[in-house]
């Protein structure tokens, strides 16, 4: 039987976080055919050995192991393409992303939509996995974003999507971090993709470390990069 839904789960250093994450999505997504595809970038703290021994008990348990690039964005990629379901979804593999909204996403696509993704910015979402200052920072890039581009979509850096393999067969994936999803939204919609916002609460992370910067300078650096993706973008609208 094939199987309807891929979720990749891009790690690094989420050993005391993955098993978690792959049940409970495994529980949520009950009613489909379903794969939990972990790409792992060799992390230090053994998560891919973790991964290996419960894929050899749950044959919808994939892993795939990286030792030879690291990156979000490369590791969503390598996902997508090793994907054996019609519709390909990801999350942040820190249980910040509740698995249980995931039938929400596999809903809106039942309904018709290409790209479903998780919203903190519409009614019915929220963020209180982030300090103020993070808060602050996502509100402005997505407000940002949301003016210059494409306005009915609000939540661009949300990185909790699920779509049709449709949607990557025409639109390959591209940034370094999360611009890659501002992006992959705008693109899908000038495309004619329909895409649609799920509202969903951003929780804090369980244990571990963020991978998303979290001081000034942090910010600031990946802001920036996150500001020339929108410009480029809008640029590109314009020509």
């Amino acid at each position: 039987m094939p199987t309807d839904i891929t979720i990749v789960l891009p790690t690094f250093n989420e050993r005391d976080n993955i098993v978690t994450l792959i049940q409970r999505g495994l529980t949520s997504l009950s009613d489909y055919e379903v794969e939990m595809l972990v790409v792992d970038d060799d992390s230090p703290d053994g998560t891919w050995r973790v991964v290996s021994k419960l894929a050899e008990q749950d044959s919808r348990v994939r892993l795939i192991r990286r030792t030879e690039e690291r990156g979000l964005t490369t590791a969503i990629a390598t996902g997508i393409a090793h994907a054996k379901g019609g519709w390909i979804g990801w999350m942040d593999c820190d249980l910040s992303m509740p698995p249980e909204d995931l039938p929400r996403l596999a809903a809106a696509l039942a309904d018709g939509a290409d790209l479903a993704v998780g919203s903190r910015f519409i009614n019915g979402g929220s963020d209180i996995g982030h300090s103020w200052v993070g808060k602050a920072f996502s509100w402005t890039i997505n407000m940002t974003a949301s003016l210059l581009l494409e306005r009915h979509i609000r939540d661009y850096t949300s990185g909790f999507i699920l779509a049709r393999r449709q949607v990557f067969d025409q639109i390959h994936l591209q940034g370094d971090y999360g611009e890659y999803c501002i992006d992959l939204l705008y693109r899908a919609a000038r495309a004619g993709f329909r895409v649609k916002e799920i509202p969903y609460q951003l929780v804090p992370r369980k244990t571990g470390e963020s991978k998303t910067a979290t001081n000034s300078l942090g910010l600031v650096t990946r802001g920036w990069n996150y500001v020339l993706a929108i410009a480029r973008l809008r640029l590109a609208k314009h020509s």
